[in-house]
């Protein structure tokens, strides 16, 4: 195998598959707990909300500290910083809940950080979208039957065994990620000291001045406001619906996510231009998909399990394709930074989709808020039309 399929790069999803495990289960297990324990829909909605908050409020220096000090050396203290987080749940109540989701937010920003720049950097431009969707596909293959885990633990009140998968988690990926090879890290270039110093506050201000990294921006926060929505409130709202199961729900759409980005990997665009139709489409599928989940209280499982179709779809699509397109089209010297900045909107959008819409869920209803999250996509589609085409040599 080469190119993005090479054993190296194996390795990479391999660790990220692990390391991305326990959030499968932990999705599902926290809103059921704080709901037996009588938190509100606004209380889970913080909870759940603060990992990706966190993790958006260190993204931006995640690449500028990876850049100085080099992938694996980061990777390591992530490592051990993760693995904390994870035995902190394993005996702690809703305050430690939130404590070990802000070091979970913490550790994700460094290391999807960290791998996904090496992937960008390691692999030639006409492979780039196939290493993003890879990456991103083993970051969600755990989805797949981890919920179902997750439900029959919280059903059969095995909470021991939660304890324990935890723990061999945490040990796993720990060991696996020590067991890659400690490269010999370049030293920085007086042109890369340059970038740094630039300084991330200063940054922030390219996500409304840059065109690209507004568009794409904008669009990764809206449709991951409506991803967290699903995310944090689907096993409560799936015990409303009759014949309705949240765990078959979470890894039918998990299993299309990972299918497609499979399948479909060499046809993410991966050119430098701006496809306005590919991208409205994505952004109709992820409209559609929110209005049946809405719907599914009165129309039933039908539109509920075809919600999980469509929603994965979308999902499997959008992040792989803005990101490779901002691969190309950011400058050279600050792409790091910026591409940061930009998974910090995805971030964003799935703390909002816990934190904004927690509220909305306690005033009306979960079918309510999630014909919500239908409208908010719909109004990407118009905004994702763009007569440019964007091409490599343009890039600013």
């Amino acid at each position: 195998m080469t190119g993005a399929l090479s054993w190296p790069f194996v390795r990479l999803y391999t660790l990220a598959l692990l390391f991305f495990s326990a959030n499968a289960i932990l999705n599902v297990i926290i809103p059921l707990r704080g709901e037996a324990l009588g938190a509100s829909n606004t209380a889970i909605g913080w909870i759940m909300g603060a990992y990706m908050c966190t993790a958006m409020l260190f993204r931006p220096w995640a690449g500028e500290i990876i850049k100085r000090r080099g992938p694996l050396k980061i990777l390591r203290i992530i490592l051990i910083i993760n693995g904390c987080a994870l035995l902190l749940y394993t005996y702690s109540g809703l305050e430690g809940y939130l404590i070990a989701r802000i070091l979970q937010g913490c550790s994700t920003a460094f290391f999807s950080m960290a791998l996904q720049i090496g992937i960008i950097d390691a692999l030639p431009e006409k492979d780039r979208s196939q290493g993003i969707s890879l990456y991103s596909l083993f970051t969600y293959m755990p989805s797949i039957l981890g919920p179902l885990l997750a439900i029959g633990i919280w059903q059969t009140g095995g909470m021991n065994y939660f304890t324990l998968l935890l723990i061999a988690i945490a040990i796993c990926t720990a060991v696996f990620g020590y067991s890659i090879p400690m490269a010999t890290e370049k030293k920085a270039t007086t042109e890369t000291h340059e970038v740094l110093g630039f300084g991330v506050i200063k940054s922030l201000g390219q996500l409304i001045k840059n065109p690209y990294l507004f568009k794409c921006g904008l669009l990764m926060l809206v449709a991951s406001s409506v991803f967290g929505a699903i995310t944090n409130f689907l096993p409560l709202y799936a015990a409303q619906l009759e014949n309705g199961s949240a765990g078959v729900y979470l890894m039918l759409q998990a299993g299309v996510v990972v299918l497609a980005r499979f399948a479909l990997r060499k046809k993410i665009p991966s050119d430098g231009r701006w496809h306005s139709l590919f991208i409205m489409g994505i952004m109709c599928t992820l409209a559609v998909a929110a209005q049946c989940v809405s719907y599914s209280l009165v129309g039933g499982p039908f539109f509920f399990y075809t919600g999980a179709v469509l929603m994965g779809a979308a999902q499997a699509l959008l992040y792989p394709a803005l990101t490779t397109y901002l691969s190309f089209v950011l400058p050279q010297m600050s792409r790091n930074m910026l591409i940061g900045l930009f998974i910090a909107t995805a971030d964003l959008g799935m703390s909002l989709g816990g934190v904004v819409m927690g509220p909305i869920a306690d005033a009306t209803s979960y079918s309510f808020m999630y014909m919500i999250c239908a409208i908010m996509g719909a109004a990407m589609i118009i905004f994702a039309y763009d007569r440019r085409k964007i091409f490599v040599g343009e890039r600013a």
